[in-house]
């Protein structure tokens, strides 16, 4: 678990600073992604981050974040993870996903700027980020399925 703190604090911690009026470019087009709850099929609009530098930046400095949008990070390996919200603008739900797209942890209402990292407490191969206390809303658990290609489903 230290590994993972300390290779996450080495990642996050170089992230730059944006001026007050830097413009935010998104890093894709919005993608569909489904979360499959027993009771309902939840859709989504998220952007893809997938590359070193946009999992280091994330969703900091975005001062809003639609119901329906959301940031996946796809990483190159499955590994325990830990996000933190360095510069985080909004409050967010972290939802840690494992390589078959099961839901494997639920960060719930991460509070903006903390930078207490948040861990998976499981492996896991993608993030999704929600609008904090959606998960809760909609009823988004542990087990639940989160169809994207990435995890080899469509939504």
């Amino acid at each position: 678990m230290l590994s993972v703190v300390v290779a996450f604090a080495g990642l996050s911690a170089c992230a730059k600073p944006l001026a007050d009026n830097a413009q935010i470019k998104p890093y894709s087009a919005l993608e569909p992604l489904t979360v499959k709850t027993p009771n309902a099929a939840h859709e989504f609009r998220v952007e893809i981050a997938d590359d070193f530098s946009e999992r280091e930046q994330g969703l900091m400095y975005r001062k809003n974040l639609p119901e329906t949008q959301g940031m996946l990070f796809e990483f190159p390996d499955i590994s325990e993870r830990a996000f933190w919200m360095k510069n985080t603008v909004i409050p967010l739900d972290i939802i840690y996903i494992s390589s078959e797209g099961r839901i494997v942890s639920i960060q719930k209402q991460a509070q903006p700027f903390d930078e207490t990292p948040l861990p998976s407490f499981a492996p896991a191969k993608g993030v999704l980020e929600i609008q904090g206390g959606l998960a809760d809303k909609l009823g988004i658990k542990v087990g639940d399925q989160v169809m994207h290609p990435f995890f080899g489903s469509k939504p």
